[in-house]
């Protein structure tokens, strides 16, 4: 086969194309009126995306075979990594009294947690792969819920909340690819909307007497229903105990999502600054490197968190659509490998990396608006951070080595 059969074309000019775009945009970021930590990042964010690179085209050449086989042990290493992060682990920025980051001499190496993403896509994909059958009742979902939850919980423990809705957006996108009924899917979801919905009376009351109405119509075995219908009760009872264990910048967080007009400035500063520097960009942007709330530093975080403000600051409508078709254009074509993979276990793991990206993408570009909480998630390619890129392009070469298997098969479809 010859070195062009190795890659997917697609993949390989969409995830350029991104690349490219992220680079100038983190370049843009750093050019501001006032002393910035943003100042020079894409000087580093260029020498972890040559590494990034490199370490994807040595993953590529790695059998399918031996990944699914070393699947359990890269699953027990990351837990183990999580361990070791909850008692030697550093934080950062506004996280700073999290333990997310493993540092050496003061100088933080990276976070354990996009690896251990990488890691639970592989676990998952290599149990449900193994069954002949896709979990047909809620009780055989318990393995695959726990394989995911376990590190969510500990990455949770840290405290990363954003990380640990990407386990949840993991675990839901490949029980839906391995065939899972969509009830069992809400009836599995339900817990998280009654966590929710107890921020009300009336709210957590709609929602118990609406899930009765499901439970009635779907008809899950009885002992089922009673558990779901026991976990919503428990995680009502349990919502604001649960707030008050939360760190006191994820509560103002959630609370500047709600209104961030009740403390513009402090808790609301940051999506208040973001919603200015999108809004200001009009049609076509006030010009690249131009973007004043960027230049002034008002905008907060605008290499990493609020990155995407920048492309809507400075390129407007225009550049904003640009960025998501292209994001669209990445998600598809992995969909497109998933569906032609020779075998399970890579489709699987491919619609898992589809999953990871659109929640990071989901949940990034919605808190720049004010469409969701701010959780600290970076954007793909856009925001600085080394694990992360390094991250992602592990995952794209585990989908380009699937992608050449399929080419090999014939591009059979499972």
């Amino acid at each position: 086969m010859n070195d062009q059969a190795r890659f997917d074309r697609p993949l390989t000019a969409v995830t350029l194309a991104l690349c490219v775009y992220g680079l100038l945009i983190l370049f843009s970021a750093g050019q501001t009126d006032v002393p910035s930590a943003a100042a020079h990042v894409w000087q580093r964010q260029l020498i972890w995306l040559a590494l990034s690179v490199t370490v994807a085209l040595l993953v590529q050449r790695v059998s399918p075979r031996l990944i699914e086989w070393s699947a359990p042990a890269l699953y027990a290493i990351g837990l183990l990594v999580l361990l070791v992060t909850l008692a030697i682990g550093t934080g950062a920025g506004t996280a700073a009294s999290s333990k997310s980051w493993i540092a050496i001499g003061g100088h933080r190496l990276g976070q354990p947690s996009e690896f251990v993403k990488l890691a639970v896509v592989l676990m998952l994909a290599r149990y449900l792969a193994g069954r002949r059958e896709p979990p047909a009742t809620l009780r055989e979902l318990v393995v695959p819920v726990l394989i995911a939850a376990v590190p969510a919980g500990l990455v949770a423990l840290q405290p990363d909340l954003g990380s640990a809705l990407v386990f949840a957006g993991i675990l839901f996108a490949m029980l839906y690819w391995a065939g899972v009924k969509g009830s069992n899917l809400v009836l599995l979801a339900s817990p998280v909307v009654s966590l929710f919905a107890a921020a009300a009376a009336w709210s957590w009351g709609a929602w118990i007497f609406l899930l009765g109405g499901l439970l009635l119509l779907w008809r899950p075995y009885v002992w089922e229903g009673l558990a779901v219908l026991g976990a919503n009760v428990a995680t009502g009872i349990i919502a604001r105990p649960m707030w008050q264990h939360l760190a006191t910048y994820q509560q103002n967080r959630f609370l500047s999502f709600l209104n961030p007009e009740l403390d513009p400035r402090a808790t609301g500063w940051h999506i208040i600054q973001s919603k200015i520097a999108i809004g200001s960009g009009g049609w076509l942007g006030q010009g690249f490197t131009q973007g004043t709330q960027k230049r002034l530093a008002f905008l907060p975080a605008q290499h990493t968190d609020f990155v995407f403000s920048v492309v809507g600051e400075e390129l407007g409508f225009v550049g904003v659509v640009v960025a998501l078709a292209l994001f669209f254009a990445l998600l598809t074509a992995l969909v497109r490998i998933a569906r032609r993979a020779p075998e399970p276990f890579g489709s699987l793991v491919v619609f898992g990396i589809v999953g990871l990206l659109f929640t990071h993408i989901f949940e990034n570009v919605g808190m720049t608006a004010n469409v969701m909480p701010i959780t600290g998630i970076p954007l793909p390619f856009f925001s600085y951070g080394g694990s992360f890129l390094l991250a992602c392009f592990v995952a794209l070469g585990l989908a380009s080595r699937i992608a050449r298997e399929g080419r090999d098969f014939g591009y059979r479809e499972f």
